[in-house]
């Protein structure tokens, strides 16, 4: 264990987590956008109760796995740092109206891509390049003066606020849990896709397979390794720095997530034979993508993740930003996709 590179465990434990995710993506349908543009525009809400699934499966997987002392969602960023509900609202919608003119969302880029989409790379690498300008670039201190994120307090999240008026945290768990659960199967349509229902299942043990892992590699480095789940904005710029440099912490679990994904999403494609290369035809189009990819790099940012960095890693720690991102970006990305649609209705 000495001799073996602690970062390189963390980066296996993402890898694996990220492999499961991508694999999802193309053999379960598991989208963030094509749900909410299949719901509101195709009359298909398989993909989007989908998310019931995953989320049921990953919040009780994860909270019981802290009950068991296997998971420290106390040294996750997600608790550790006190929740700004203007920048999950703001830096949510941003990133929503910009995965709408993206056509994805960075994991989303990131499985298009493995899918032989080069225009996804060109989202996947600006998105990356802002992510890193609002991080710590340029627009940093302008972040950080709008949106500070000091230190918590005090316990805080949706288990603590219900504490607060005597409900018992299993109670909230099971059904919060259920509820979810229980939205997702109620559609006739994904009762009927058991691919979807397995492959959403184990999405949902992804994200508690990355939450147990990483609490593990951090108790080994002593704290040097943080507890991380799956997210896919600022780790998208980590790992570009670290693929061209070698540095920005050398091999993390940020860099084996993204990778992970990419090669799930190239071996899902092979599979159901969807593999092939594209590139983008219009200007027009790539402009779009491109901008789309700016906001995404800042909105994810400025929310402190992505829709599966929060929507289903901050909501799986219950934390209120995951849930709260997650609606706001869902908001911004109806409204990007109703004025993209708009735009082609003739005159």
């Amino acid at each position: 264990m000495e001799s073996f590179p602690i970062g390189m465990l963390a980066a296996i434990v993402g890898l694996v987590g990220g492999l499961v995710l991508g694999l999802a993506a193309r053999l379960g349908d598991f989208c963030t956008l094509g749900a909410i543009e299949s719901a509101l525009y195709g009359q298909d809400q398989r993909r989007l109760r989908l998310w019931g699934v995953v989320l049921a499966v990953a919040i009780l997987g994860t909270q019981l796995g802290a009950m068991a002392g296997w998971i420290d969602l106390g040294a996750t960023f997600y608790h550790d740092l006190q929740w700004n509900p203007i920048a999950s609202i703001v830096g949510g919608l941003v990133f929503g109206y910009g995965m709408a003119l993206a056509g994805n969302c960075g994991f989303g880029a990131l499985v298009r891509f493995g899918g032989g989409d080069l225009r996804s790379l060109v989202v996947v690498i600006v998105m990356g390049i802002f992510g890193f300008i609002a991080l710590s670039g340029p627009l940093a201190p302008l972040r950080m003066a709008l949106f500070p994120q000091p230190d918590a307090d005090g316990p805080q999240g949706i288990l603590h606020s219900a504490s607060l008026i005597g409900l018992p945290p299993l109670v909230v768990i099971t059904v919060l849990a259920l509820a979810l659960l229980g939205w997702g199967l109620a559609y006739g349509d994904l009762r009927r896709s058991p691919r979807m229902i397995l492959w959403g299942i184990a999405a949902g043990v992804a994200v508690v397979w990355c939450f147990v892992g990483t609490t593990w590699v951090a108790s080994q480095s002593l704290g040097a390794i943080g507890v991380e789940g799956p997210s896919f904005t600022a780790p998208v710029g980590r790992t570009l720095i670290f693929l061209m440099t070698s540095t920005a912490g050398g091999i993390t679990f940020s860099v084996g997530s993204v990778v992970g994904v990419m090669a799930g999403a190239l071996i899902g494609s092979m599979i159901r034979g969807l593999f092939r290369w594209e590139a983008c035809e219009d200007p027009r189009e790539l402009g779009r993508q491109v901008g789309g990819a700016v906001l995404m790099g800042i909105g994810g940012v400025v929310a402190m993740g992505c829709s599966v960095g929060q929507g289903l890693t901050g909501f799986a720690t219950l934390a209120w930003s995951g849930p709260v991102t997650l609606l706001a970006i869902g908001l911004g990305a109806s409204v990007g996709l109703r004025q993209l649609i708009s735009g082609f209705q003739p005159d």
